[in-house]
């Protein structure tokens, strides 16, 4: 039976909009916790679960928000390590913008001392995205050229911090001297302005790129491609433009080029213990402060709305996080 009602953020309908709601919450079955929500990290994920076009979409009705922080308020049979009070933050895919829920323990990782749940909402799905493809998928290594697109972004800021905590010249790509002066504090060595500068031109009189990061997809994937070296590795980790890019294998040849998918969520399900490493290491890095998320906005919850919008109209840097009231 329900032990409680809480406000939720919910995806009712295919109409694109989310609606507020009362949702009953019930105690947590076997595997599960259920986590009074501190604060919730929105992503570009979440507007493509509003317009129903997510690779990996739940069932309706469900509640947006994909990562959360907070503390663990009960723990189900089997997920009893995670005691009552323990801060936690959670990669749960959905259920994040809402007072509470209940969460798969296999999801949640504990909270180092001193990390706030603003930056624990922000770091998971960003970080772990661009370690996880930089290091496991794309072999980056020290003195290599990164060129990362969209490198103010949520995903792709991470990508010139950690690529440049791993030891390579980064060329940030972004609109707008703002936006660029923020990959610049992250890092980045050489910055292109996509609004008023060609990509492959400006890389290519760099020395090119040894690997691509590429949240952007469309005309920027191709530019990016035009300017790698040889046996470069391009990193499709997705298509904020809208547009997915279609690739002429016979460009792929001349240079040896290898094209990478990455999809973090997807290790859950094959391959967890690789996401569990990785983010140890992101969380040490955290702990030695190395890297740092990048927040443009905090909102409280009843300006989520706003937080979508932000990203729809890409106006936010880093990450749009929204704090959520006990």
């Amino acid at each position: 039976m329900p032990e409680t009602t809480i406000r939720a953020l919910r995806v009712t309908g295919d109409s694109g909009r989310p609606e507020r709601d009362d949702v009953a919450l019930t105690s947590p079955g076997e595997g599960e916790i259920r986590v009074r929500i501190e604060a919730c990290g929105l992503n570009f994920a979440d507007l493509l679960m509003l317009k129903g076009t997510y690779q990996d979409m739940p069932d309706l009705p469900f509640t947006l928000g994909m990562e959360v922080a907070g503390t663990v308020e009960s723990a189900g049979p089997g997920a009893e390590r995670f005691a009552p009070g323990t801060r936690v933050a959670v990669f749960g895919g959905h259920g994040g913008l809402a007072e509470a829920g209940i969460f798969d323990a296999a999801r949640a990782v504990v909270l180092p001392d001193g990390m706030d749940a603003v930056d624990a909402a922000a770091f998971q799905i960003a970080y772990g995205t661009s370690h996880l493809a930089l290091d496991h998928r794309a072999g980056l290594r020290p003195g290599e050229t990164l060129l990362v697109l969209g490198a103010a972004g949520g995903v792709g800021l991470t990508a010139v911090e950690i690529g440049k905590r791993m030891g390579a010249r980064v060329i940030a790509c972004a609109r707008g001297a703002d936006k660029l002066e923020v990959a610049r504090a992250a890092g980045a060595d050489h910055l292109i302005d996509a609004e008023t500068q060609d990509i492959r031109e400006e890389a290519r009189a760099l020395g090119g790129a040894d690997v691509v990061y590429d949240p952007v997809g469309g005309d920027q994937f191709t530019a990016a491609l035009r300017a790698c070296r040889p046996e470069a590795r391009i990193l499709a980790i997705g298509f904020a433009s809208g547009e997915v890019p279609q690739i002429k294998a016979n460009h792929l040849l001349v240079k040896n080029v290898s094209v990478l998918g990455l999809y973090w969520g997807g290790y859950l399900a094959f391959a967890p213990e690789v996401l569990t490493r990785s983010l140890d290491t992101l969380l040490g890095w955290y702990v030695a402060g190395e890297i740092r998320p990048h927040v443009s906005h905090v909102l409280p919850f009843d300006r989520a709305e706003e937080g979508l919008e932000l990203l729809r109209t890409r106006q936010a840097t880093g990450k749009v996080v929204i704090r959520i009231p006990g």
